[in-house]
């Protein structure tokens, strides 16, 4: 493995700590927590909170676009990291220190750009740190890169929760700030240790974006991130909000002295990655192998149906919840969806990383990166406009209790189904850092 990585996947768990911290207290915060300037409640309603909550992801994976810019043109990765991670740590700041809706807006913004920005730099520069030499450890690195991700999502998924309970909000936005700063030191420490891929300069980065196998790499592509992959990540994450509002309605479960709270649920799929990403690479995806060749397509394919079928699940939940408000079942029955829908996310999500990493031009990786996350952000604009669109007042819902989560589900089976035909269409070319443009091998990816 090249010297570089530990810092780089060190600095991914901090930063993702810091993150998910805050990023899973956020609907109780608006709903339970927040204040006027003047220290009176002012508590957001379920559905405008879920709303902003899906407006910030979709700004959040809108700033990649950003980051790739300034990355692949002007600063190159490693500046871009460390510029954007201090506007990503004052956004803390500013969540940290006020509590009204003008902290939450400006934090919010800050961090939107700040965690928006690096993204697609991280992620490829994880990339660029393997050649020819070393490419058959991509997927793994990117496996493990998952992991690292997880593992930050994992404790600060139950920890955080707890933070703001017992000390308030200042103490629980606070904490994922603190360890924001440490990620940014972290991948300060690694500076020498890694490979850096010098900025293209806008003369070569507008040529080959706009040349022939730019625009290529961006029409193959494009199908399964503006049409396929968006609605997978407007289901999963609502995980962050329809999700807590559902575990809200449930039986509280206790562990010892210790009571699980409706935000912690979400600490079902960080765990379930670290330990279905080891399963999947070494047990699940060899087996399926033996039966018929695992392409990174096929992959994509099965894990939509599988998302579709978890929120089939939580369907199924708000019926038991709606028949029986008085005595709803207990919260731990949503680790089935949650264990579901974590197997389709390892199979779209991770894979989707590597796929889009290999397929973009030797210039354009954090780019093409950036282009593959904007896929996050038209998910999350579909969920919010789904919900502003089935309110008829701030009370009445045009899809009420389990209906909405059919809509839902029924509309990833659909994409699921047409994606198995659409897919069978793709032809893609591999490209890795240190090949040439004209020696980079070109390969069909189909699911046939």
């Amino acid at each position: 493995m090249p010297t570089g990585i530990p810092y780089i996947v060190g600095n991914e768990a901090a930063e993702r700590f810091s993150f998910y911290g805050m990023r899973g207290i956020l609907v109780v915060f608006m709903t339970q927590y927040m204040l006027t300037a003047s220290g009176k409640m002012d508590h957001m309603p379920g559905p405008e909170a879920t709303a902003v909550f899906h407006y910030f992801v979709a700004s959040a994976y809108f700033f990649p676009l950003l980051g790739s810019i300034l990355s692949d043109v002007f600063w190159g990765k490693y500046k871009t990291i460390m510029l954007l991670s201090i506007v990503y740590c004052l956004g803390h700041l500013a969540l940290a220190i006020d509590e009204t809706r003008m902290g939450l807006f400006l934090g919010l913004t800050l961090i939107a750009i700040g965690s928006g920005g690096i993204k697609p730099c991280v992620s490829a520069h994880v990339g660029d740190q393997f050649g020819k030499q070393n490419q058959h450890l991509l997927s793994k690195i990117f496996g493990w890169f998952y992991i690292a991700i997880n593992l930050g999502a994992f404790v600060s998924s139950l920890l955080i929760p707890e933070i703001l309970k017992a000390y308030g909000p200042h103490y629980a936005f606070g904490l994922p700030g603190v360890l924001m700063l440490i990620a940014t030191i972290l991948f300060w420490l690694g500076r020498n240790q890694f490979v850096h891929i010098p900025p293209s300069g806008w003369k070569k980065f507008r040529t080959e974006t706009l040349g022939k196998e730019g625009i290529q790499a961006i029409l193959n592509l494009s199908v399964l991130f503006y049409v396929f992959v968006p609605i997978f990540w407007s289901l999963f994450d609502q995980t962050g909000s329809t999700w807590v509002l559902q575990a809200t309605q449930m039986k509280t479960v206790s562990i010892g002295e210790f009571e699980v709270k409706a935000a912690q649920i979400q600490a079902f799929n960080p765990f379930f990655i670290l330990v279905l990403v080891p399963t999947f690479n070494y047990v699940v995806y060899p087996l399926i192998d033996k039966v018929f060749p695992l392409t990174p397509l096929r992959k994509i394919s099965i894990g939509f149906f599988l998302t579709a079928a978890s929120f089939a699940i939580v369907a199924l939940i708000q019926i038991a919840i709606d028949r029986s408000p008085d005595n709803p079942p207990n919260m731990l029955w949503q680790a089935v969806p949650y264990l579901v829908i974590t197997a389709g996310e390892v199979m779209i999500s991770i894979t989707c990383l590597e796929f889009a990493y290999t397929q973009a031009p030797t210039s354009m990786k954090s780019f093409i990166m950036s282009l593959y996350l904007l896929s996050v952000t038209v998910g999350n604009l579909l969920t919010s406009g789904v919900n502003e669109f089935i309110m008829i007042d701030e009370k009445t819902s045009r899809l009420q209790g389990a209906d909405y989560f059919w809509f839902f589900s029924g509309l990833m089976l659909v994409a699921a189904i047409l994606f198995v035909f659409v897919a069978r269409f793709y032809k893609g070319k591999t490209y890795i850092q240190d090949d040439g443009t004209d020696d980079a091998r070109a390969e069909e990816e189909g699911i046939q």
